[in-house]
């Protein structure tokens, strides 16, 4: 039988609770972390300076930090993770969408990008994106979860992860899930977050693991995400089988622009 891993995008409006789900992957956990988010996040934590070895897994921690300052940080974590040689079950990237702010950085510095400069970040952070998503099939040490966490934008009235130029529309494609995580209010009056994987009109939304997760789930467990779409024995039951329900409205979210990054990119 193989177990197979998950790559997923959750995208959202800011404080919605992301970096804490992204805390609930298989650990030991390694958390790219861009946006200083970990500091909150529950788990038992050591920092990690990948010029050097991974720390060992001594039982003493869940989550090893990086905090992600250049672009360049990023790629020595992942020449580790494609080394096989590390304790990690998971990988968090938080956010993909300002660690691609940190590839503009290296392209640019702080001048103006230049259309020639669009098809190069493109080029660089696609590529990026699919090394760490191939990281669930490695040879050597295959991942059990790698999640991409994305804030939100409006492009033309559609709600999807705010991922700069053309990969904005294509990285969808590349992930198993696509999911929007939001606080909402059951009909109990109950506060939850809600994580939806099905298609819902206004938002970049859906699932390619045959429908295991249901169309959403509440306060959602990326850990328990897994043994659903594996079918492990003891997995939780799957959501009750009612229709896809939209996401609420938007708010606390980029607005909708027609800023340069989307019409150059």
């Amino acid at each position: 039988m193989i177990n197979y891993g998950l790559n997923m995008i959750i995208f959202g409006p800011a404080k919605h609770g992301k970096s804490w789900m992204g805390d609930t992957t298989p650990a030991p956990r390694l958390v790219l972390d861009a946006e200083g988010g970990s500091r909150f996040t529950p788990s038992k934590k050591v920092l990690w300076d990948p010029s050097q070895p991974p720390p060992v897994y001594d039982g003493s921690w869940d989550s090893a930090i990086v905090y992600v300052r250049e672009y360049r940080t990023v790629l020595r974590a992942y020449e580790w993770l494609n080394s096989g040689k590390h304790p990690f079950n998971s990988v968090v990237l938080d956010s993909i969408s300002e660690i691609q702010q940190r590839s503009v950085d290296d392209l640019v510095g702080p001048e103006q990008m230049r259309t020639q400069d669009w098809g190069a970040l493109l080029r660089v952070v696609s590529d990026l994106v699919r090394k760490f998503r191939d990281l669930n099939t490695n040879p050597i040490r295959p991942l059990d979860a790698v999640v991409f966490i994305a804030m939100a934008k409006e492009v033309e009235g559609v709600w999807r992860p705010h991922i700069q130029g053309q990969l904005g529309i294509t990285f969808p494609y590349y992930v198993d899930v696509c999911s929007y995580l939001a606080i909402v209010n059951r009909d109990d009056g109950v506060p939850v977050h809600r994580l939806y994987v099905a298609p819902a009109t206004g938002f970049v939304t859906g699932e390619r693991v045959g429908g295991r997760l249901g169309p959403y789930l509440d306060n959602p467990s990326i850990s328990s995400m897994i043994e659903m779409v594996r079918g492990d024995d003891g997995a939780p039951p799957l959501p009750m089988a009612v229709p896809p329900s939209s996401p609420p409205p938007m708010q606390d979210a980029i607005p909708a622009t027609t800023e340069q990054s989307y019409e150059e990119g």
